[in-house]
């Protein structure tokens, strides 16, 4: 809609001056004047700020490309005037064509570049044209030159309207990747505390006589989650911080033990895990944390889990067994999609992940190849 009221804007513009100039005596002043009314109102859209009142910048340069051609077909007076005034003219609409490049949506600037772009390769036909005849030689010479000037005006313009593209598209995906890094670190690490800290509280619920144990559980996980909380915040703070501190084989210990409150955990380490590069020790906790999380959710209470971490044909395997046995207590929300999430993350380190019933229970296992450094 926008598009054509333009289109009729600009085509009103050139009907009108085409109609004034075709009744006027080029010789006269009024020769002057309209030269001086193309070349100001092409300069004017280069220099002043749009919109200008009811007036967008996308209708400014199509009625000033309009006047321009209207004023290359209806003028044929002194020629010397035409030079003086091409100085402003001619480097006016190149910038005007540079900034419809460069700005405009691409269906808007493609139709306006036609225009201007017709503009400046027919300005020269003002030094040629006249009553009787046109001098072929001389215009053909001009306007191969300007439009040579525009091809390399509008290829630079182009290409820099592509850079900022790919700049903005950088910016939208590194803007994706902080806020799936910021929801990846609530649910690894906040959420895991937060659900432990709703299970004890309805564990103590069902048994009072072991209140304060649950109690001193609960502020251990309050305080882990709040500090996980206080990491994120430094880090989006820090211009090179990582969202998450990075966790190890070294602390899956504490891991686990922290899940044997509430249930029976058994953790088997083999030797020679200890070679591990530490971006895949950091993945094999996330995977045990996740399985661990969903354990508590669904398996609830009192759950029997095994853990085991080895080394195995060029590949660190991690396996978690939930072997039921658990009480569940009811958390009052769905399953998120922390299994889905971590796949992903799997996947793109090149490792393989399942997750699938094992027995009375279920079993979420990964493998990462080890690559020699």
């Amino acid at each position: 809609m926008r598009a054509s009221n333009l289109a009729r804007s600009c085509a009103a513009v050139g009907i009108v001056l085409l109609s004034v100039v075709s009744f006027v005596s080029p010789g006269t002043g009024v020769g002057v004047v309209l030269l001086a009314c193309s070349a100001v109102a092409v300069a004017a859209v280069c220099c002043l700020r749009w919109p200008l009142g009811p007036v967008s910048f996308p209708v400014a340069a199509g009625a000033a490309g309009s006047i321009s051609l209207a004023v290359d077909v209806a003028y044929g007076g002194p020629k010397a005037l035409v030079a003086a005034w091409l100085l402003v003219e001619f480097p006016a609409l190149l910038v005007v064509a540079w900034l419809v490049v460069r700005r405009l949506p691409a269906r808007s600037a493609a139709w306006l570049t036609a225009v201007l772009g017709l503009a400046v390769v027919a300005l020269p036909v003002r030094f040629a044209l006249s009553r009787d005849h046109l001098a072929w030689a001389p215009t053909t010479f001009l306007a191969s030159t300007a439009f040579f000037l525009l091809v390399c005006v509008l290829a630079v313009a182009y290409y820099l309207r592509v850079q900022e593209g790919r700049r903005r598209a950088a910016v939208l995906r590194a803007r994706r990747a902080q806020r799936l890094g910021i929801a990846r670190d609530l649910h690894d690490f906040v959420a895991h505390e937060v659900t432990g800290i709703v299970l004890e509280a309805q564990a103590a619920r069902v048994d009072m006589h072991g209140a304060e144990a649950f109690l001193e559980r609960i502020e251990e996980s309050g305080q882990r989650a709040l500090s996980s909380m206080d990491d994120m915040v430094h880090a989006l703070r820090d211009e090179d911080g990582a969202l998450a501190g990075r966790h190890g084989l070294v602390d899956l210990p504490a891991l686990v033990e922290r899940f044997a409150a509430t249930g029976e955990a058994e953790l088997d380490i083999a030797p020679g895990v200890g070679v591990v590069p530490p971006d895949t020790q950091s993945l094999v906790y996330l995977v045990v944390l996740e399985a661990l999380t969903n354990v508590r959710r669904h398996a609830g209470a009192g759950a029997t889990v095994r853990v085991r971490v080895w080394v195995d044909d060029g590949a660190v395997r991690v396996s978690v067994v939930d072997e039921g046995g658990g009480r569940l207590l009811h958390t009052g929300r769905r399953g998120g999609t922390g299994l889905a999430g971590l796949a992903e993350r799997v996947d793109a380190a090149g490792g393989r992940f399942t997750a699938a019933p094992f027995g009375k229970g279920w079993q979420v296992a990964a493998a990462f190849p080890l690559r020699d450094s």
